[in-house]
């Protein structure tokens, strides 16, 4: 079958394990926008209408960002510096409730998309209110999306009960469900933000319709010593008391592990969402991610809001997960480079139910590429083009992005996206909330 596009490439990491190989002199062919076929460059006889060729680079699945709240991007080093409850109840949830609306989701999820694209990731996973207003960004820039619209037992601006917040989760993905890129799931808040029967018909109804779902959980001391006192029991046995606890659950954070968790995660078959620089920032603990991966429970990297963390950027956040799995364990071979860059794609489209779509250069699977330019000083010399990638900043090398075989990114340019205008619309948001 001859193909849209022919991408030749000195290196191509296809990404189907976690050990996966580095090919050499390869060529990716694209159709209808997704993978044709992974073919020796040099004898493939396939016909293509287009060819690109990139001599000095590495094409790759794009990162997937198994994690994050995305308009909160407009909060960047708005709250920093503070313990986690204290940032959240003194600082984030105010200025959600004074700023949080249709358009302010919408330009602060185009300003993350813009950050995300240029450093590589062609799929987020976003946990935020006024989910229509992300889409509209989202098919406005061509990113792939899975939308964890947020559960909570109280009022926001968005909603005013569990019940009403389900019901807007539901509106939302029979509006778009049939678009390709979206991928719509619920996003109860964490155990201490809701309660057992909105727990109870959230897996209902993500097992009748086969959706994700994903939960913050066990993110600090605090969370567990409260779920202690208050049910007698750690967060993670009481939602698999609940049958909250399966494989179409991704749990975010977890820096309080015991092994009875461990033993939950493993039989129930959820995932792990990893967001080391988050949990840094706020002092929140350790994930012990070698652990998990040693017990065989898939491990994925978010990067958190950028209100957090404070950016967007999945590779300096894979970096940072490995090299804190090595000081976790005590063990300098914890988490191995190739292992880490798994977790931010393959990892990431197994946490988030997508991995029969994105995540690795297979045949049939979309073409969510990144081409990455090893040519700089900051990769020289190179002897492993996994280790550049991981350890090396490679981020700022990003050339090119491709999601379901479309061009977002051409010699780190956008080709769809205005960066003068997210720019001031990301400007103007600042200085409405600083004047406040």
């Amino acid at each position: 079958m001859p193909a849209d596009l022919r991408i030749n490439a000195r290196w191509v990491i296809p990404m189907t394990s976690a050990s996966s190989n580095v090919l050499e002199h390869q060529a990716v062919f694209v159709h209808n926008g997704r993978i044709l076929a992974v073919e020796d460059a040099a004898t493939s006889t396939r016909e293509a209408a287009q060819t690109i060729d990139l001599p000095n680079h590495v094409l790759l699945p794009g990162y997937i960002n198994a994690h994050g709240h995305a308009a909160m991007s407009l909060f960047r080093g708005m709250a920093d510096d503070k313990a986690l409850m204290t940032w959240l109840q003194e600082h984030i949830w105010p200025a959600e409730g004074r700023w949080v609306d249709h358009e302010f989701v919408r330009d602060g999820t185009q300003l993350a998309i813009a950050e995300m694209l240029q450093t590589g990731t062609t799929t987020f996973a976003d946990m935020y209110f006024y989910p229509a207003a992300a889409v509209e960004s989202v098919l406005a820039t061509g990113i792939r999306h899975v939308s964890f619209t947020p559960v909570l037992d109280f009022p926001t601006n968005f909603a005013q009960n569990a019940d009403d917040y389900i019901q807007k989760t539901l509106a939302v993905r029979d509006q778009y469900k049939h678009l390709p890129l979206l991928t719509f799931g619920f996003g109860p808040h964490a155990p201490y933000t809701v309660s057992d029967g909105p727990l109870r018909e959230i897996m209902t109804l993500a097992d009748q319709l086969d959706t994700p779902v994903q939960i913050h959980l066990q993110e600090t001391a605090f969370e567990v010593a409260q779920s202690l006192e208050q049910f007698g029991c750690r967060p993670t046995q009481r939602l698999a008391e609940l049958g909250f606890m399966t494989e179409r659950v991704s749990c975010v954070h977890m820096t309080q592990i015991s092994a009875e968790d461990i033993a939950i995660l493993q039989r129930s078959g959820a995932s792990v969402v990893h967001c080391p620089q988050s949990n840094l920032k706020l002092a929140s603990g350790f994930c012990p991610s070698a652990q998990l991966l040693q017990a065989g429970i898939n491990v994925a990297i978010g990067t958190d809001g950028a209100a957090s963390n404070n950016d967007l950027n999945l590779q300096s956040e894979l970096q940072t997960a490995a090299l804190l799995a090595k000081a976790v364990a005590g063990d300098a071979a914890a988490v191995p480079a190739a292992q880490a860059l798994y977790m931010a794609t393959m990892g990431g489209a197994k946490a988030l139910g997508i991995e029969e779509h994105t995540g690795s250069l297979e045949s049939g699977k979309w073409a969510d590429l990144q081409a990455v330019d090893l040519s700089g000083l900051a990769q020289q010399p190179l002897y492993d083009p996994v280790s550049q990638l991981v350890y090396t900043g490679s981020s700022q090398a990003v050339t090119h992005v491709w999601v379901a075989g479309k061009l977002l990114l051409e010699q780190g340019q956008f080709t769809h996206l205005d960066a003068d205008k997210i720019r001031h619309n990301a400007a103007h948001w600042g200085q409405r909330i600083r004047s406040a």
